[in-house]
């Protein structure tokens, strides 16, 4: 009996050390998957930064806005990473006809790479929804929610917004 939960230990052991042998990648592979970026003059442009919902009531459930982000620069941007600072907020991101997203806060989903590219004078939607509902009853009172675009042009886009939640 102990000789066999040995056996089968070692076995599943086996498995999983296969499993990652195979699933890690080759040192020759190339990732050419990957955007070329050009690094160093891309700008990106938040015309509106900060939005104020006013007072909303939990009753009425979630709100949304929309914000607008836009490489004025002379090179390309790439946005790499975007996600919130509260479960409560999602964000999805709109290239043209593509949609990235939603996307939530660290630890609570899964933060992929997006790694899209805006070219000089392109510009992508943000909308951002808050549900307040999300804390209970006890989410009441005045709140600032943060939305974060990481990208190639140096320093994270911050979109931001608050409200006063009633019951």
């Amino acid at each position: 009996m102990k000789n066999s939960k040995i056996i089968w230990g070692l076995g599943v052991l086996l498995l999983f050390g296969g499993l990652i042998i195979y699933a890690k990648p080759n040192a020759d592979q190339k990732k050419d998957d990957a955007p070329k970026v050009v690094k160093g003059t891309g700008t990106l442009l938040v015309p509106e930064t900060k939005y104020d919902f006013g007072t909303i009531s939990m009753k009425k459930g979630k709100v949304t806005h929309t914000f607008k982000v836009k490489n004025t620069g002379d090179a390309p941007v790439s946005v790499e990473k975007m996600y919130t600072s509260c479960m409560c907020t999602t964000a999805t991101l709109f290239k043209a006809d593509e949609k990235f997203g939603p996307f939530g806060m660290p630890g609570h989903v899964a933060i992929p790479k997006i790694n899209i590219v805006l070219e000089p004078g392109e510009e992508i939607s943000v909308d951002t929804v808050f549900d307040p509902n999300a804390h209970g009853p006890a989410g009441v009172g005045k709140i600032e929610r943060i939305v974060v675009l990481e990208n190639s042009a140096g320093s994270p886009v911050e979109l931001k917004f608050s409200a006063y939640v009633t019951p």
